[in-house]
C-alpha cells in the first residue's frame, strides 16, 4: 500500500472512530437535556424536599449500605479462597457464582420469591424474619444480585497481587491469617474499595428483583428506582425525573469516588 493511500486509510478510520465518540457523547447528552425540559428549578426543590423523595434516598442507602457489608463480609473471604486454591468442581462453582450476574435481575427476584414458597422457606419467614414484601426483602433481594458481582470484582484484585509476597510473609514467621490481613489486603485495599464502591452503586440503582420480592409498596418499600416506577405509574413526571437526577447525581459521585481512590477501579 503506498503511503498516501496509507494516510487516508488513517485518516479515515480516526474519522469513524471520532465520529463513533462523538455519536455516543451527543445521544447521552441529549437525553440528559430532554429530562431536564420536563421539570422547573422550583419544580425540583420542592419535590426533594417530598417526605417520599427523601423517604426513597434514606431507604436506598440504609438497604444498599446493609447489602454491601454483607457481600463483602462474605465476598472477600470466598474470592481469597477461589483466586489462591484450586479444588475439585471449581469451574462449577464459577459457573454457579456467574449466573446471578447474567441472570436478569427480575428472574433473581422471582426465584426469591418461589424459594420463600417451599417449607424451608415459609419456616424461616415465620420463625426468623419476614422477607415478603417488606423491607428485609430489598436488602436480600440486593445482596442476591451485587454478591456475585463482588465476589468476581474482588478475586480479580487478588489475582492482580502476586503470591510471593504472602510466601515471603510466611518464611518470616507469618501465619496464612496475618499474611492475609497485613499483607494482601494492604495491596489490594484500592482495587477492593472500588469494588464496593461500585457494589453499593449497582446495589442502590436495583430494581427488578427488589419489585419482585419486596414489591413496590409506597413509604414503605419504595427505593429510588420503585419509586420512579410509581411515579411514573400515576404519570407525575416531574418528581420521576427528579427522582432519576438523584440517581445520576449518585452515578456522578460513584465515578469521581473510583477515580479518586484508584484510577479507573477493577473494571
Amino acid at each position: 500500500m503506498s503511503s498516501k493511500a496509507s494516510s487516508i486509510a488513517d485518516k479515515t478510520f480516526m474519522l469513524l472512530s471520532t465520529g463513533s465518540l462523538a455519536f455516543i457523547v451527543i445521544f447521552l447528552l441529549a437525553i440528559m437535556v430532554s429530562m431536564i425540559s420536563y421539570v422547573s428549578l422550583p419544580q425540583l426543590i420542592s419535590t426533594l424536599a417530598s417526605d417520599e423523595v427523601l423517604f426513597s434516598i434514606n431507604l436506598s442507602i440504609f438497604t444498599a449500605t446493609i447489602a454491601v457489608a454483607m457481600a463483602v463480609a462474605i465476598g472477600v473471604p470466598a474470592a481469597y479462597v477461589l483466586s489462591r486454591t484450586n479444588f475439585p468442581g471449581k469451574s462449577i462453582v464459577d459457573t454457579i457464582l456467574d449466573i446471578p450476574i447474567v441472570m436478569p435481575p427480575i428472574s433473581l427476584g422471582a426465584a426469591l420469591l418461589i424459594f420463600f414458597s417451599t417449607p424451608v422457606g415459609i419456616a424461616i419467614r415465620q420463625n426468623v424474619i419476614e422477607f415478603v414484601f417488606e423491607p428485609a426483602g430489598l436488602v436480600l433481594a440486593q445482596f442476591t444480585v451485587i454478591s456475585s458481582l463482588a465476589i468476581r470484582l474482588m478475586k480479580n484484585a487478588f489475582d492482580n497481587i502476586n503470591p510471593k509476597y504472602e510466601q515471603a510473609a510466611r518464611t518470616l514467621g507469618c501465619n496464612r491469617l496475618y499474611s492475609f490481613f497485613y499483607v494482601t489486603l494492604p495491596l489490594a485495599k484500592t482495587s477492593l474499595l472500588s469494588s464496593i464502591i461500585l457494589c453499593w452503586a449497582r446495589a442502590v440503582g436495583e430494581f427488578g428483583a427488589s419489585v419482585m420480592l419486596a414489591g413496590a409498596t409506597r413509604m414503605k418499600t419504595e427505593t429510588l428506582p420503585i419509586a420512579i416506577f410509581l411515579q411514573f405509574g400515576v404519570a407525575d413526571v416531574a418528581k420521576a425525573v427528579t427522582t432519576v437526577f438523584i440517581l445520576i447525581f449518585i452515578s456522578v459521585i460513584v465515578l469521581l469516588a473510583m477515580r479518586k481512590i484508584g484510577g479507573r477501579g477493577p473494571v
